[in-house]
């Protein structure tokens, strides 16, 4: 019986190490973390200048769920993206980049713009989201976003 819950800690410990192996922050200079939030940058900024980043930026199967609490596609996406705009100053606030293994990330953010908001057009609006990442075939997606309407700071 000892033997057993000795070979059963053991493999708990080793799960638990080879999980913390893989699971870490992003350094400040890792390379795959700086295109990510580049990539993110360029979404928040694109609620203000359509600047086409949605096509490479998303994966096929996307779906988001908007501050609203609606669920959204890339293909809604793309269709919001063609719409002109009132919002401007658009940016990135912050990002930070979560890796999961090789193949799965989580960007944990928030962005502001002024004017999103149609029923106070000189409002700023803030948000803050959490998008998953997903490498296939070699390249980086996003999979799915969760998006959080919060009073700005």
């Amino acid at each position: 019986m000892s033997h057993r819950i000795v070979h059963l800690m053991c493999v708990v410990v080793l799960t638990t190490a080879a999980y913390a192996q893989q699971s870490h922050w992003a350094t400040p200079d890792d390379k795959t973390a700086k295109f990510m939030i580049d990539m993110e940058r360029k979404w928040a900024e694109g609620v203000c200048a359509n600047n086409g980043v949605i096509s490479e930026l998303l994966g096929d199967d996307f779906q988001g769920t908007s501050t609203g609490g609606e669920r959204y596609t890339k293909a809604d996406e793309l269709r919001d993206e063609k719409r002109p705009h009132s919002a401007h100053g658009c940016a990135l606030d912050d990002a930070r980049v979560h890796f999961f293994g090789e193949d799965v990330a989580i960007i944990y953010g928030s962005e502001h713009a002024i004017g999103k908001d149609k029923a106070h057009p000189d409002a700023k609006v803030c948000q803050v989201w959490t998008d998953t990442w997903l490498k296939r075939d070699g390249k980086w997606q996003i999979a799915a976003a969760q998006d959080n309407k919060v009073d700005c700071k």
